[in-house]
């Protein structure tokens, strides 16, 4: 990289660069920019200097440290076109990115603590889960002569396909993008609707193969979350056509540590081309599981059966795919 000195003070670099002068003076002190110095003894800098600067602020707010982008410094006075055309500056990133990968799974585990300290501290003494032996179980059970779903293909196509730009409400009260979910594994286990203890569930519904299920499926998933964790998964979500309130109770309900997605109008299923059903007139998801990495659909669990089973079925894809 070239260097044309051409009378600019610590100021003006400051100001272009659009840091601060501190900043600018530490970086030298790490012998990431080093200026000309003037008979005067004044620091005098170059269009070079601006694009170092440039750069290493843009890194450091990626959260790679001011001390590690030497690398990408080193690769641009080497006359290369971009920083991180380099091995060096490559291998920065993969640092980086695994750091950044186990500080996220930190944070997942804590957070997964915090929320079931938050259940159990807010349940506590009080009768908001069904206790044993009451109707509530009904839901918990599943009968042993459940018709098994077939495979129709009806899901063959989603291996590979992109996540539509979409999103959907979660039972944190934010809107969770589809297609943004990030470079690590999301597991979004759909399914047509949870029963409520002293609801009536659709006619017929333990007759429709796949139906019935769902709760003990969500219930799997809550008691194997920090095993998923464990085995990759970044997220995990449950997705269904009930509104965002339903979706509430439920995790209030069962103490789940992780939150629900709402799809009433099944946009996804419109999107995607997945299964559905209809039962008493409403139409509802045929339940299937998807794993979501950068943006892609990376494997599709259909059918599902055992529901009650199926987060077992998941960790051990999981642990039989690793990353």
């Amino acid at each position: 990289m070239s260097r044309e000195v051409n009378g600019m003070k610590i100021g003006e670099l400051a100001h272009r660069a659009d840091v601060t002068t501190k900043a600018v003076r530490y970086y030298e002190s790490l012998g990431l920019v080093t200026p000309e110095r003037l008979a005067n003894g004044y620091r005098d800098y170059a269009e070079d200097d601006v694009r170092l600067v440039r750069e290493i602020k843009a890194l450091h707010r990626l959260g790679i440290p001011v001390e590690r982008t030497r690398p990408f410094l080193e690769c641009l006075a080497a006359g290369s076109l971009h920083a991180d055309d380099c091995p060096a500056s490559l291998a920065t990133y993969r640092e980086a990115i695994d750091e950044l990968t186990e500080r996220i799974e930190a944070l997942n585990a804590r957070r997964s603590t915090l929320i079931t300290n938050l259940h159990v501290a807010a349940h506590r003494g009080s009768g908001v889960v069904p206790p044993e032996g009451t109707a509530g179980e009904d839901y918990l059970t599943l009968p042993a002569d459940l018709p098994v779903p077939g495979d129709d293909g009806a899901a063959a196509h989603l291996p590979g396909t992109a996540m539509p730009p979409l999103a959907l409400p979660n039972t944190a009260g934010r809107a969770v993008p589809l297609d943004a979910l990030g470079p690590r594994r999301t597991v979004i286990y759909v399914y047509p609707l949870t029963g409520r203890p002293g609801t009536d569930l659709p006619e017929g519904w333990n007759s429709i193969p796949g139906a019935r299920g769902c709760t003990p499926e969500t219930c799997g998933f809550r008691d194997h979350f920090q095993d998923l964790l464990e085995a990759g998964a970044g997220r995990v979500y449950g997705l269904s056509s009930q509104d965002a309130d339903y979706q509430t109770e439920v995790v209030e309900r069962l103490g789940l540590p992780f939150d629900m997605l709402s799809d009433p109008a099944l946009t996804l299923a419109d999107a995607l081309g997945l299964p559905t059903f209809e039962a008493d007139g409403a139409r509802l998801f045929r339940r299937l599981t998807l794993v979501v990495r950068d943006g892609t659909v990376e494997h599709a669990f259909y059918p599902v059966f055992p529901p009650d089973e199926h987060a077992r079925q998941v960790l051990d894809w999981l642990r039989d795919n690793p990353l």
